[in-house]
């Protein structure tokens, strides 16, 4: 089955790449999807899949049922746009003004979508069943998972496998990780309330800017002096404002940022660390302040035996030259709740395009991927879903020998 799959996906590579171009000239923002699951359940039903429609919201869940019973195999793949003008000058180019896919959500889709009808052409002789998670809004908190989940996305479901086109890694390569692999992507929101009055007078005022900025200082000393240092955290104000004439000594200014984390007692820590500290300098300058603690998503966290399981096959998937263990991200992702919920694993696929002279990173304006790595991922995931099927699950399967499907 694994050389049929590997035939017919090559077959479908054109439209994988028509499927991915399409999207990205549509792009649509979290939680804002319309026209997209649309397309993803028409797609599906076409092919005779069972689907439901405004799952968690605005995902699309589709369900192909082998001929023989066996194992569920989930895939998942988000489809959201963000609000970002793109720059690159390509013919497909997004249609939409300041919105793009400058994360390759419009790749994860066409994947998907293109994998699920060749899993479809070898239906008969598939044992056990495939359900292909289309998540809406992955890009902002709260995302679309969690809501996913409590729909039933999930429900049967005995495994969960995904991958995220990595634009920064070279076609061909396969990035692994068990264990932690994504941070908890937090925020926080502190505002100072100081006393503002004239330039000229500030032994009459609270200087809310100076308090704030005493406080950004403050903040860096978390993770160098509170947190072990075998344990990987960030913290980073993004935002500081306080917008005043040039003679006004400010009232009140606001901070910011960001927290990353891979364990949750770190993640605790740093969260009452924040409020401590902002008590502490407040007090020091006879300032008030309100603080917000706001949790993102948890850190992902890969499933030991299907991270190796993965890891096993990729090396003789077509397309495959290399197989990394990647080093620990600080980037989130929802993917996280699946993990909670049921064994899985993500991994990442490589896209860079060789080409260019400068490689964009994810979120950039002129992000763009090598469309080869497309036809890679969706080997990769039909090979672990059909092995792992063949095989009813991991336990039976010796990972130095994987039975040939």
């Amino acid at each position: 089955m694994l050389e049929s799959l590997y035939e017919l996906l090559e077959k479908n590579y054109e439209e994988i790449v028509d499927i991915r171009r399409y999207l990205h000239q549509h792009p649509e923002l979290s939680f804002e999807e319309v026209e997209t699951p649309k397309y993803i359940a028409a797609y599906h039903e076409k092919l005779g899949h069972e689907v439901r429609m405004g799952v968690g919201g605005r995902g699309v869940v589709a369900t192909l049922k082998g001929k023989k019973p066996g194992k569920t195999v989930a895939l998942r793949a988000d489809f959201d746009a963000l609000p970002i003008q793109e720059e690159n000058e390509v013919p497909y180019k997004s249609k939409v003004d300041g919105v793009m896919h400058a994360c390759g959500h419009d790749g994860h889709t066409a994947t998907l979508l293109v994998l699920a009808k060749v899993l479809n052409q070898l239906k008969d002789d598939l044992e056990g069943n495939v359900v292909f998670i289309h998540q809406h809004a992955e890009e902002l908190a709260p995302g679309g998972a969690i809501a996913m989940i409590e729909d039933g996305c999930l429900e049967g479901v005995d495994v969960i496998f995904g991958t995220h086109i990595w634009a920064t890694g070279p076609v061909g390569q396969i990035g692994y990780r068990s264990g932690p692999v994504l941070a908890a992507a937090d925020r926080f929101h502190i505002n100072i309330q100081g006393k503002g009055g004239h330039g000229a007078q500030p032994h009459l005022t609270k200087d809310s800017i100076v308090i704030a900025s005493q406080l950004v200082m403050n903040l860096q000393q978390i993770v160098s002096r509170r947190v072990n240092p075998v344990d990987s955290a960030v913290i980073s104000v993004g935002a500081f404002e306080a917008k005043n004439a040039f003679n006004v000594i400010a009232d009140t200014a606001q901070l910011t940022g960001t927290v990353r984390t891979f364990k949750e007692e770190v993640r605790k820590n740093i969260e009452n660390e924040i409020r401590r500290i902002t008590e502490g300098t407040c007090l020091a300058a006879d300032a008030n302040f309100s603080y917000q603690f706001v949790r993102g998503y948890p850190a992902t966290v890969n499933h030991k035996k299907e991270t190796e399981f993965v890891a096993s096959l990729a090396p003789n998937v077509p397309g495959v030259r290399k197989t990394i263990e990647m080093e620990l991200q600080m980037g989130g992702e929802d993917f996280s709740y699946y993990l909670e919920k049921v064994p899985g694993t993500f991994f990442t696929t490589g896209a860079q395009i060789a080409e260019r002279e400068v490689t964009y990173p994810h979120h950039h304006p002129k992000f763009d991927i090598d469309e080869k790595g497309l036809l890679i991922a969706a080997n990769v995931l039909g090979a672990a879903t059909l092995t792992y099927l063949k095989n009813g699950g991991i336990e039976e399967v010796d990972k130095e020998k994987i039975e040939a499907v």
